[in-house]
């Protein structure tokens, strides 16, 4: 039997998030689905706030 208090301490579930970029290994940056560089697009950042990935610390020790 479940308790009656984990039904409200728990989350139902993680939502489901789509990226709207993708890292481009051979450009070495962020890219939109139709191949633009992720920081052209203002609308974007405004939402997400950055299009920071982990490439450049596995790549450069100075990051």
């Amino acid at each position: 039997m479940r308790p009656f208090t984990l039904n409200y301490t728990l989350p139902k579930g993680l939502p489901t998030v789509v990226m709207p970029y993708r890292f481009d290994t051979s450009r070495q940056l962020n890219v939109l689905p139709n191949g633009r560089p992720a920081v052209s697009d203002r609308d974007l950042l405004l939402a997400v706030g950055t299009t920071t990935s982990t490439a450049g610390s596995q790549t450069h020790f100075d990051d």
